[in-house]
C-alpha cells in the first residue's frame, strides 16, 4: 500500500496548483480519495473528527445493497429459465441473469460518473460521492428488459435535473434514483409497465406472462403465490426490489453501521399495516382484499423504504419528523397502490412526495420545540419570581 501511496503523490504533481492539469484535479482527487482516505480537513464550520468520510458511508449502503443484488441477479435468470420451461441449474440462472444486469449498471456509472465529473470540472470542486450508490439505485429499481439508452437518459435526467441542478450531492430535494425512475415511467410507459418487461427476453418469447402481482391485482385478477414466495423474491418484478429476504439483510447492515434511519423503516412499515388493515376490513376490490403483511414484502415497498426513503439528503432530518415522514410513506404508499390502477406500486410516488414535504415537516418540529422550551422558560421565570 505504501508503492501506491507513493505512486499516487508522485502522479498528483501535474493537478496541484499552478500546474498545467489543475483543471482536471478533482478527477484525480476522486480517484485518489476512493482508495485512500482524504488527508485534509475542513478548514471552517463544524466538523467532526471521524475516520469514516462520505466515501466509506456509500461504501457501507453499497456493501448494503450487495444481498439484495445478487438475488435480483439470479432471480432474473431464474424467472426466465421458469418461464421458457428451460432445464437450468443455479449458475445457468445467475450468469444469465448477470448478462442482462451488468450492462445496465456500466451503463449507469458512465453516464452518471461522466456528469458528474464534469461539473466537478467545471465548478473547480471535488467530485461528488453520492453517485456511488445512485449509480447502482437506478438499474437495480428498473424492469430488466429496458433498452440499454433509456437507462443511459435516466440517468443523464436525475443527475442533471435532481442533483446537479439543485447544486450536488447534498443540496437535491428528491430522491435521484427515484427520479430517474419516474422519468422512465413518464417518457417510456410501455418499457415500464404490462406483462413482458419484469421477465428476460419475454416479449420475444411467446407464451411468456410476466405480470408482477400487484399488476395482477390491479387487473382484477388473483395471485398463486405463497407469502414464502413473496417474502423471499421469488417472483417478477424491478431487479433488485423483489426479495424482502435480502433487503432486510441490507436494512440490518444499515441499522447496526448507524447510516440508515430505523425510526423511518419501522415508520413506514407501520404505516403500510394500518392502512393496508383499513382496506382489508373494506374490501372493495383485490387489491384491498389483498393481506396487510403482502403489502409489506411485494412490489418495491420494502426495498424503496430502506435504501431510499432513508437518504439522508432527502428525508426528514428530526427524529420525530423521522417518524411522522415514515409513517407518511407507509400510508401514501398503500393509498397509491389501491386508488392508482394506472400504477399499482405507489412506493417511488409516495417517497417522492415525501421528500418535497420533508423540510416542512422538520420546520413544524423544530418550531414545536422551540416553543415548548420556550413555555418551559416562562413557566420557571414564574417561578422564580413567585
Amino acid at each position: 500500500m505504501k508503492a501506491l501511496r507513493n505512486k499516487l503523490d508522485q502522479l498528483r504533481k501535474p493537478f496541484e496548483k499552478g500546474q498545467k492539469l489543475e483543471k482536471f484535479a478533482p478527477a484525480f482527487g476522486a480517484f485518489e480519495t476512493f482508495l485512500f482516505v482524504p488527508n485534509h480537513t475542513t478548514k471552517k464550520g463544524a466538523h467532526i473528527r471521524d475516520a469514516v468520510d462520505l466515501k466509506r458511508t456509500m461504501v457501507t449502503v453499497i456493501i448494503a445493497l450487495l444481498p439484495a443484488l445478487l438475488y435480483g441477479i439470479y432471480n432474473t435468470g431464474y424467472q426466465y429459465y421458469i418461464q421458457t420451461g428451460s432445464p437450468f441449474t443455479f449458475l445457468d440462472a445467475f450468469i444469465h441473469g448477470a448478462w442482462k444486469v451488468f450492462p445496465m449498471i456500466i451503463v449507469s456509472y458512465v453516464v452518471g460518473l461522466s456528469i458528474e465529473f464534469g461539473f466537478a470540472v467545471y465548478r473547480g470542486h471535488e467530485v461528488n460521492e453520492g453517485y456511488l450508490v445512485t449509480g447502482l439505485l437506478i438499474p437495480m429499481i428498473m424492469p430488466i428488459d429496458i433498452p440499454l439508452w433509456m437507462v443511459g437518459i435516466s440517468t443523464a435526467f436525475a443527475v442533471l435535473i435532481a442533483k446537479e441542478a439543485f447544486g450536488g450531492t447534498g443540496m437535491n430535494i428528491l430522491n435521484p434514483a427515484l427520479t430517474a425512475r419516474a422519468f422512465a415511467f413518464f417518457a417510456y410507459p410501455t418499457y415500464m409497465s404490462g406483462n413482458k418487461v419484469w421477465v428476460s427476453e419475454a416479449s420475444t418469447v411467446d407464451g411468456i406472462s410476466g405480470e408482477t402481482i400487484l399488476g395482477n391485482l390491479a387487473a382484477g385478477n388473483e395471485v398463486s403465490y405463497s407469502f414464502m414466495d413473496m417474502f423471499q423474491g421469488a417472483i417478477p418484478g424491478s431487479i433488485a426490489e423483489t426479495s424482502a429476504l435480502w433487503v432486510g439483510v441490507g436494512a440490518l447492515i444499515l441499522i447496526l453501521t448507524g447510516i440508515g434511519s430505523w425510526r423511518i423503516m419501522v415508520g413506514g412499515i407501520l404505516g403500510a399495516a394500518l392502512m393496508g388493515l383499513l382496506f382489508n376490513l373494506w374490501g372493495a376490490n383485490t387489491l384491498m382484499s389483498f393481506s396487510w403483511i403482502n403489502h409489506l414484502v411485494v412490489g418495491g415497498f420494502a426495498f424503496g423504504i430502506v435504501f431510499m426513503a432513508t437518504d439522508p439528503v432527502t428525508a426528514a432530518q428530526t427524529n420525530k419528523g423521522k417518524w411522522i415522514y415514515g409513517i407518511l410513506v407507509g400510508i401514501f404508499c398503500i393509498i397509491i397502490r389501491v386508488f392508482n390502477p394506472a400504477y399499482p406500486e405507489g412506493v417511488m410516488l409516495a417517497i417522492l412526495l415525501m421528500n418535497v414535504f420533508a423540510p416542512t415537516i422538520d420546520h413544524y418540529v423544530v418550531n414545536g420545540n422551540i416553543k415548548k422550551r420556550q413555555k418551559r422558560w416562562a413557566i420557571a421565570q414564574n417561578l422564580k419570581t413567585a
